[in-house]
């Protein structure tokens, strides 16, 4: 009872306050460009008829039926194609189907290539006809005549179509077909009842499922109505069509119907989604939808959608940078959406279906949830979730938990609750303890204990779908020994990659410690704090730099310091000798101050002119050998480390070059140029950074901490939650001596100076004020 009464408190006091009652949370989504960072984006990037978190996530594909040989390229939908060949209703990491496409004229029930748009189902557009906001989606298809409208609650995706007068108007339901990320379709089902309703399944095989546990798939449901009966129907598969048929199964598996329209006359489709059952999507249709317009469900969406965004509300600033900050928090709120149903059922890891315990009005007590690694999270989401959205991670460790309790093993990636590690390493342990450490502690601690525990210490018989395979090297030696035969794979013996895990084995087995020590587990304490010590046994003191080293202990030969993926993944020893966040105030000393600034500075102007990432190549890996990458998680602490080494000026120089230069609005220049925003890592990283808060440590330290940058708007209010907080608001001001002052002179919270470059985090979240006062020279 206490925590619904909280609840309703904070939606209350979720309205804006008098100050900042001229931009109200209703005016928010207008700062939001979905199509930012589109050219050249990942599968689940642009779904913009979706609400926060959820399971519909409905947008356009312009070659999603083409899919990826890795599970990882660019995918989905590119602004600079000029046809759509349907409208997905999954988007998720390794998960997409469920294709709805309106059409006219002669039926065609293939979607076709980019280069023929007048063959297949597919439909020429015109940027000018197409709108796209947070929670709608519209575009008119020139071929068909068609306006196609999308929008979403949690787990229904509504779509409206609007013909023009025909007697040969068509909806198709491409149910058996790969799309996006989803691999190759193991089998399908779609099923017409002769009235309104269309139901079915898709079943698929998707690449990192196939690596991480072979033998597995993931299936997605639907149960979906029209508001008008057809006039014909039939199935098809591919270019075969059988007309008057109502079932279809196997690959390729759709169904159409036929109707007689008028001219401008709308049919509605709501479709719910479900990963456990075609009964269960049924019922997520009839309890979040049965009696929703399609014009309610747009209003709706957009006021979720505001009323998520409105937890942070900021004043003054450039235009642009406003830009960037919604539209990389919409990011932030798109991805790691949910998996169970309204009645608690979710897709078990062994394929099975499982049941959250509900509440006395039936509601499940928590969710379950979709989520790419949580690889380098710790530097934007977590951080976010925890100041922001403290009840979305608490449910997020819960639903990791689920998996933990049905497969015995934490997850890094989970697609439908089966693994799909997305780099074969696992912080889902370091996000744990980060939670734990910062006061969201309603999951089952002791259980969560066990789990971070087994997941940093223990070998045996570990399975590919947890990572790590590794670890007992990293366990009995202190390091992962690195072998050029393994190439880029990781086995019990070492890894490809043993130089990278070794410093992230190291970092994780801190995070634990750190937890092991709250709970008073002192003996594992004891080990995990010397294995957090791991990565000085890599540390070539002649190069100051980190160095694989093999079996044997010697460091390997023929070392290029700029050379990616010989050691370390996605990255070079230039860059990954700054992993060390948690003792990186003894990697300053093992340089020297002066040698380490110099260095971290110079990597700054040289990058500078790549825009920190791989310059304006549009590919996620083009930053690899650079000295410096933006783009790619294993950098995105490094600006911040100057404030460890005496100079937060140079932190305060270069967060802000990096908001300036890295991030752009525009479809090319988004997030980098064609680089990796990953569910809302690279969104997060620059709303905690135009904040002026940062935690290198991941909030992983004994007393977490924020670091401190300029931040970039006069004046930024956060809602806390008072479910998990002391404080209801907390208000970042900002005075400057010009609109570009970017050097802190002084800090004050709550009318108290505060000495140095950081505050502590249980300080800020009781809530207050908290007032930098900036200039245009560094303070000397």
């Amino acid at each position: 009872m206490k925590k619904i009464l909280l609840y309703i408190l904070f939606l209350s006091i979720c309205l804006p306050s008098a100050a900042f009652q001229h931009q109200t949370a209703d005016s928010l989504t207008a700062y939001v460009k979905t199509g930012i960072g589109t050219a050249h984006s990942r599968w689940f990037h642009y779904a913009p008829a979706s609400v926060p978190f959820g399971m519909a996530k409905a947008g356009p594909s312009t070659n999603g039926h083409y899919g990826n040989t890795g599970g990882w390229q660019a995918v989905g939908y590119d602004p600079h194609h000029t046809s759509i060949e349907g409208f997905p209703n999954f988007h998720e990491f390794q998960i997409g189907g469920v294709v709805f496409a309106p059409a006219t004229g002669r039926l065609l029930t293939y979607p076709g290539k980019l280069e023929t748009p007048e063959d297949g189902y597919r439909s020429t557009f015109d940027k000018k006809d197409e709108f796209s906001a947070p929670g709608y989606y519209a575009v008119y298809l020139k071929k068909h005549q068609v306006t196609a409208e999308l929008t979403a609650t949690k787990r229904v995706a509504f779509h409206r179509y609007t013909f023009p007068r025909s007697n040969q108007s068509h909806v198709l339901f491409d149910i058996g077909n790969r799309q996006g990320e989803s691999g190759p379709v193991l089998d399908a089902y779609v099923e017409y009842d002769g009235g309104y309703r269309i139901e079915g399944y898709v079943i698929t095989n998707p690449v990192y499922v196939d690596i991480y546990q072979k033998g597995a798939d993931v299936k997605m449901y639907f149960s979906a109505v029209v508001d008008k009966k057809p006039t014909s129907w039939g199935t098809f598969k591919g270019k075969t069509k059988t007309e008057g048929k109502r079932k279809e199964k196997g690959v390729g598996a759709g169904i159409y119907l036929s109707f007689d329209t008028e001219e401008q006359e709308k049919i509605v489709i709501k479709a719910g989604l479900s990963y456990t059952s075609i009964e269960n999507a049924r019922q997520n249709l009839k309890q979040e939808a049965d009696e929703l317009s399609f014009e309610q469900a747009k209003i709706r969406a957009s006021q979720e959608w505001n009323n998520m965004l409105g937890r942070i509300q900021v004043e003054g600033g450039k235009q642009d940078d406003k830009i960037k900050f919604y539209t990389g928090l919409y990011h932030a709120l798109l991805g790691r959406g949910l998996a169970s149903d309204c009645n608690g059922a979710y897709p078990k890891n062994d394929g099975s279906i499982g049941y959250i315990p509900t509440d006395i009005h039936n509601v499940p007590i928590h969710q379950h949830y979709n989520t790419d690694a949580i690889w380098g999270a710790f530097w934007n989401l977590t951080q976010l979730w925890s100041l922001v959205y403290p009840e979305y991670y608490d449910d997020w460790i819960k639903s990791q938990l689920l998996v933990y309790k049905d497969a015995g093993w934490l997850g890094d990636g989970i697609a439908a609750s089966r693994y799909v590690s997305g780099v074969g390493t696992n912080f889902t342990s370091l996000a744990i303890a980060a939670a734990y450490n910062v006061g969201i502690r309603n999951f089952d601690v002791q259980l969560a204990y066990d789990a971070a525990r087994k997941n940093e210490l223990d070998g045996h018989n570990r399975i590919a779908g947890a990572g790590k395979l590794d670890v007992s090297q990293f366990v009995n030696r202190g390091y992962s020994p690195y072998a050029d035969e393994l190439h880029m794979q990781t086995t019990a013996a070492g890894s490809g990659f043993a130089a990278s895990h070794t410093l992230e084995y190291a970092f994780s087995a801190y995070a634990v410690a750190n937890f092991a020590k709250a709970l008073g587990k002192r003996e594992d304490y004891k080990k995990l704090k010397k294995l957090s010590h791991g990565w000085r046994l890599l540390y070539d003191d002649k190069l100051d730099l980190i160095r694989p080293k093999d079996s044997l202990g010697n460091f390997i030969e023929h070392f290029n310091p700029q050379e990616p993926w010989r050691g370390f993944q996605e990255g070079n020893a230039i860059q990954y000798t700054f992993y060390v966040p948690h003792h990186i105030e003894d990697l300053v000393r093992k340089m020297g101050r002066k040698d380490f600034v110099n260095r971290l500075d110079s990597i700054m102007l040289l990058s500078e002119e790549d825009y920190f990432g791989g310059g304006k190549t549009l590919d996620a890996f083009s930053g690899l050998q650079a000295v410096y990458n933006h783009g790619n998680q294993p950098n995105l602490h490094v600006s911040w480390l100057f404030n460890f080494a005496g100079r937060p000026d140079l932190t305060q120089k270069w967060v802000r070059a990096i908001c300036d230069k890295f991030y752009g609005v525009s479809d090319i220049h988004g997030y980098g140029f064609g680089q990796d925003e990953d569910q809302g890592q690279l969104g997060a990283w620059y709303v905690m950074a135009a904040m002026g808060l940062f935690d290198v440590k991941g909030l992983t330290a004994e007393t977490p901490t924020f670091q401190f940058s300029t931040p970039l708007f006069e004046k930024i209010r956060i809602q806390l939650n008072p479910a998990y907080y002391l404080g209801e608001r907390l208000y970042i001001l900002t005075k400057r001596e010009s609109e570009d002052a970017r050097y802190i002179h002084d800090t004050h919270f709550n009318g108290k100076k505060v000495n140095g470059f950081e505050i502590k985090f249980h300080d800020l979240v009781k809530g207050g004020e908290l007032k930098f006062n900036s200039k245009n020279n560094p303070k000397r």
